[in-house]
């Protein structure tokens, strides 16, 4: 695991850009895992910004998110299709063929993981994936639990997660309850991984998820385990190295 200390969001946003940006040039086709949530936010600036100075070519990439909240429509502005659009999608020459995202209005949880999944896998698994962490150590919206979840599943999602999600709506009652998300297994056959950790708040999970025991009870710590995983981390949620 190697780990990239920047010292600040702005110079963690590109530093990871600069990874994601070597990946598309070194294999235009690759297929890019992408997360949502506020961290990505920085990075994905850096990405549109470069596609307008004709350093990227987005043309051939194909991308596939981790997670989206059951029950909303890609046109609510909560949901993670709607976020996608927003801050990436409209912003640089990806094909909408290209894009995929969990059906969140697809209620019948057992079909559209099938379907996910086997999107993944037909595509040939990921390139590189992007991860954020969450308080509880988190990646995706892959809860503490007894286990390690394998493969595209629906999640409850715990109160810690939904009271940090609470911030992106009115009140905590309009935050859904549930969420399709790629499995910890799913994640963890990408073929390199980039974990983006900004702010204090996360400097415990972060020691935890890379320093701390391996646990399905700090999801993200099965991260050690893998063979090509880099940290990008401000000075905030690297405090405790």
């Amino acid at each position: 695991m190697k780990i990239i200390i920047a010292e600040d969001y702005k110079e963690l946003s590109r530093k990871a850009a600069n990874i994601i940006s070597a990946q598309i040039i070194l294999k235009s086709d690759s297929v890019l895992g992408l997360a949502t949530g506020s961290t990505p936010i920085g990075i994905y600036d850096q990405l549109a910004e470069r596609y307008c100075t004709g350093e990227l070519d987005f043309s051939q990439v194909f991308t596939i998110n981790l997670d989206e909240y059951y029950g909303l429509s890609s046109e609510n502005t909560q949901s993670y299709h709607y976020y996608m659009n927003k801050y990436l999608f409209s912003k640089v020459n990806l094909s909408k063929e290209h894009c995929f995202l969990p059906d969140g209005v697809n209620l019948d949880s057992r079909a559209e993981c099938k379907r996910y999944q086997e999107l993944i896998d037909n595509l040939g698994g990921i390139d590189l994936q992007l991860l954020g962490l969450g308080h509880n150590g988190h990646i995706g919206f892959n809860e503490p639990a007894d286990f390690f979840e394998k493969k595209v599943h629906l999640v409850d999602l715990t109160e810690q997660t939904i009271q940090a999600n609470q911030r992106f709506f009115e009140s905590a009652e309009e935050v859904p309850r549930q969420a399709y998300t790629m499995g910890v297994g799913t994640i963890f056959q990408a073929k390199k991984i980039l974990l983006a950790v900004s702010g204090e708040e996360k400097a415990e999970a972060l020691y935890r998820v890379v320093q701390g025991k391996i646990s399905p009870q700090i999801p993200g710590s099965i991260l050690q385990l893998h063979p090509d995983v880099t940290v990008v981390a401000d000075r905030g949620a690297a405090k405790l190295f």
